[in-house]
Formats: structure tokens, C-alpha cells, sequence
């Protein structure tokens, strides 16, 4: 049985954990050495021991009840960490909670870098035709395009009135004489020529044998004759070099397969014996046209505007007599044209004379 005083167990049971079970042990040594010298009060509820007097050991007095539990002591100062126990298993997944709310729209994004082209798709069937637009104005007049391609042939007109005589121009400058052609061959005697006047009175000669002076005029008068033909012969060789012709009334115009300048053209006709073609009604002119159409080529005629501009001349210095002009010509384009060549479809036009064309003759 404890010696202490209940009161003071009550009191070590308030103090710290060990610093309260250090104390109790030392006040139990204390208190039973001093039980030794004097006699201590019974415990509560305890068996009276015995007279200690005759220093006899009393019996040991039974346990008594316990005491009530003191208040509960101050914590302690935690004790330090113990170690880290095993990774426990992972529980098992919870089911997923309810939607949210969705939330406010967030501001747009940069523009993204655009992607590859796609494959071309399949073509859309064609839409219905709308409603027709109205007119639009009417358009400035463009440009003079450049001469069309000869047309087809178109049918005969009918001859319209003869036109009121111009004004004879002034007479055209002297060409240049031709250069003189190879000699033909001698072509038949022509009929001979009336009898030229008689001459004068020459001065007396010898006398000679009779009848010399009847055969010399025999011989010089077929000296001339052959001359005469000597020249037609050449005429003729140089007319076979234009193998086309067409023949109108008393003129007939020929052509090679050669182009030349106006001026080469010129050059090329006299030397044969003729000039270049100059058409004063519709059958010259439709004659003409059917050597164009042949040769496929345009062709330069005799006209010119050389003495004034506007006014076209024959080589004779006459005013024309017959003209067939395109629409809008002449109209001297470039301040340059002027000569005249004709199309396929028979229509004239002011052309430079520096150009190339057809060369077609007149004999």
C-alpha cells in the first residue's frame, strides 16, 4: 500500500509524463524510510495496521480502491517523425461526377497557317441561263484595221449612168526612154506603104547602068519593111512573157507570176511594148479582177496622185474616167499612198507605190 498521500498522488499525476513518474518514485523512497521513524497515518479505507511499538512489521494492509483519474496532463512535445510506411495500393477508379457548366467563350485565336490546297472538286452542273442584259451605248468608232483579205467574187452590178466628164488634168512629165531590145526574127513582108512626097532634086550623078535607080528603091523600101517587123517580132517575145491575158474590146491585159514596185512594174511594161493596166469601164475592170483572182495576189494599176494629192490621174494626165474604190478609200494612210492597186474582189485601193505587186500589162 502506497505511503504517499492521496492528494499528492493526485498532484504527481498532473505533472509531465516522465518528470511526474521520476518525482513519485523518489517521494515513495522518502516516505517509507520515514514510516520507519514515525508512524503514518492509515490510508482511506485501509485495515489499521499494528502497533508498530513492539517493532514488529505490521501485516500489509490490502490494496485499497482505486483513486479517480486526475486531470489530463499538457501534450507532450511530439516525438519525432517515424519512417515513411509502403506505398499503399492505388484505390479503385470513382465514378466520373457530373457535367460542369461550360464556361465563358474564351477571346478568338490567331489565324492559323493555311493548309494545302485540297483536290479539285467535281464540276457544278451548269447553271440556268439568265435574263438578257440590256444594250450597252454604243462604242466610239475604232481604229482603220489593216486591208482585209480579197472576198469572194461578188455577181455583176448593173452599169451605172456615166459619170460627168472631170477636168482634164495636166499633162504627165516624159518618161524615160526604154532601152533598146534584142532584134526578132524577120516576120513576112507587109503590104507596101503609100508613096512618100517627092524629095528634092539631088545633085546629078554619073550615069549608070540603066535601071538601078528602080531597085534601090525596091531594096530600101523592104529594108524598112523588115525594120518594121524586126520590131513587132521583139513586141511579140516580150508579150510571151506574161503567159495569162484577157482580151476586152481592142486592149488586152496580160501577167506574169512576178510582183515588182510601182516603179519596176512601170519599167517592165514599157519594155515589152505596153504600159500598165489602166480599166476605164466595169468589163476592163472585171478583166482585171479574174487575172487578180488567178494569181491570188493584188495588183498595182497605172494611177497615180503624184501631181496633187487626192487627184488620181492616168499616165496620159486624163482624170479617171471609171473608179471602183473600196468603202472609205482613198484615204492616203500614212500620207504615203499613192498609187492604186486593186483586190480580188475587184475594189480599189490607195497603196504606197513602194510596195510589191502583181505586174499586169495593157497592150
Amino acid at each position: 500500500m502506497s505511503l504517499l498521500p492521496i492528494s499528492l498522488l493526485i498532484l504527481l499525476t498532473q505533472l509531465p509524463g516522465s518528470l511526474g513518474a521520476e518525482m513519485k518514485t523518489s517521494l515513495q523512497r522518502i516516505t517509507t524510510n520515514a514510516c520507519t521513524l514515525v508512524m503514518c497515518s492509515p490510508l482511506e479505507n485501509g485495515l489499521p495496521g499494528r502497533d508498530g511499538r513492539d517493532g514488529r512489521e505490521g501485516p500489509r494492509g490490502e490494496k485499497g480502491d482505486p483513486g479517480l483519474p486526475g486531470p489530463a496532463g499538457q501534450t507532450g512535445m511530439p516525438g519525432p517523425a517515424g519512417p515513411a510506411g509502403a506505398k499503399g495500393e492505388n484505390g479503385s477508379a470513382g465514378e466520373p461526377g457530373p457535367k460542369g457548366d461550360s464556361g465563358p467563350r474564351g477571346l478568338p485565336g490567331p489565324p492559323g497557317t493555311p493548309g494545302p490546297a485540297g483536290k479539285e472538286g467535281p464540276s457544278g452542273k451548269p447553271g440556268n441561263v439568265g435574263a438578257q442584259g440590256k444594250l450597252g451605248p454604243k462604242g466610239e468608232p475604232g481604229p482603220k484595221g489593216e486591208a482585209g483579205t480579197p472576198g469572194i467574187r461578188g455577181s455583176v452590178g448593173a452599169q451605172g449612168p456615166p459619170g460627168p466628164k472631170g477636168e482634164k488634168g495636166d499633162a504627165g512629165a516624159r518618161g524615160a526612154p526604154g532601152s533598146v531590145g534584142v532584134a526578132g526574127n524577120s516576120g513576112p513582108q507587109g503590104l507596101p506603104g503609100p508613096p512618100g512626097p517627092s524629095g528634092l532634086p539631088g545633085a546629078k550623078g554619073d550615069k549608070g547602068a540603066s535601071g538601078d535607080t528602080a531597085l534601090r528603091q525596091q531594096v530600101e523600101a523592104l529594108q524598112k519593111q523588115l525594120q518594121n517587123l524586126q520590131e513587132a517580132v521583139s513586141r511579140n517575145e516580150k508579150v510571151e512573157l506574161f503567159p495569162n491575158g484577157r482580151r476586152v474590146g481592142n486592149k488586152i491585159f496580160k501577167t506574169g507570176h512576178f510582183e515588182k514596185t510601182f516603179e519596176e512594174a512601170w519599167k517592165v511594161c514599157a519594155q515589152a511594148g505596153g504600159q500598165m493596166a489602166s480599166p476605164r469601164s466595169v468589163a476592163e475592170n472585171e478583166a482585171l479582177q479574174q487575172l487578180v483572182i488567178a494569181e491570188n495576189k493584188a495588183a498595182f494599176l497605172s494611177m497615180t496622185d503624184n501631181k496633187m494629192e487626192g487627184k488620181f490621174i492616168y499616165p496620159t494626165g486624163e482624170p479617171l474616167v471609171y473608179s471602183n474604190w473600196a468603202p472609205g478609200e482613198p484615204n492616203n494612210n500614212g500620207n504615203g499612198e499613192n498609187c492604186v492597186e486593186i483586190f480580188t474582189n475587184g475594189k480599189w485601193n490607195d497603196k504606197s507605190c513602194g510596195e510589191r505587186r502583181l505586174v499586169i500589162c495593157q497592150f
